[in-house]
């Protein structure tokens, strides 16, 4: 299980952090999840760390762009509130940026949101993308989430293995994309299940845009 712990140094004591808690990073046993703030979002968008930045060789590739710039937009909405944001995934041994993962509010229900992901090549196959989206659903349900939401395109197979390995089942498809959900352990979901329609986004970094586990 994930632990949910603030930036200040670790003492061993985990707590969870409720929606007013700012600032928390998510910790599981090889990563980080970092929640952006706007600062770092315009760097990644500028392509330019500063001096405490730590990024992967392929560190920000154009999906980790994409997903600052998505966080921007959402800045004065929804994007300070927690859990829906976007997330650095950073290696535990080194503290390297490798990817990003986020989640977005779902249209036509409160209590859901969609989730997207993606790694830079170098740090896929190794089950990083996986154990990033089960810390982020654990850190979801415990936020009074009820529903979370991805889908991939039917022949990224990559990312449809990811979803089933952290929890996530198919709830359906169209022509281009399989459609993923997962409840929240003791909610109820609606028969038949409420599926994201063809077209609706993922928060960025897109799930359909992860190339392996």
């Amino acid at each position: 299980m994930p632990s949910f712990n603030s930036r200040a140094p670790r003492t061993g004591r985990h707590d969870t952090p409720s929606m007013t808690i700012e600032r928390a990073d998510l910790h599981t046993e090889r990563l980080v999840l970092h929640p952006m703030t706007r600062e770092e979002a315009e760097r990644v968008v500028r392509r330019r760390p500063a001096a405490g930045d730590r990024w992967g060789p392929e560190y920000p590739d154009a999906m980790d762009v994409r997903g600052a710039q998505v966080l921007l937009e959402a800045s004065g909405t929804d994007g300070g509130h927690r859990p829906v944001g976007n997330y650095e995934i950073r290696r535990r041994d080194d503290g390297r940026a490798i990817g990003g993962i986020g989640l977005d509010r779902a249209s036509g229900a409160a209590d859901a949101v969609t989730v997207g992901y993606g790694l830079n090549a170098s740090a896929r196959g190794k089950g990083y993308a996986a154990e990033a989206l089960r810390a982020l659903l654990a850190f979801a349900w415990s936020q009074g989430i009820a529903r979370v939401e991805a889908d991939a395109d039917l022949d990224n197979l990559a990312s449809q293995h990811v979803m089933a390995a952290a929890g996530m089942r198919p709830v359906g498809q169209d022509h281009r994309v399989r459609y993923f959900a997962a409840t929240a352990p003791g909610a109820c979901a609606a028969p038949g299940g409420r599926t994201t329609g063809p077209g609706a986004p993922a928060a960025a970094p897109g799930a359909d845009q992860l190339g392996s586990s």
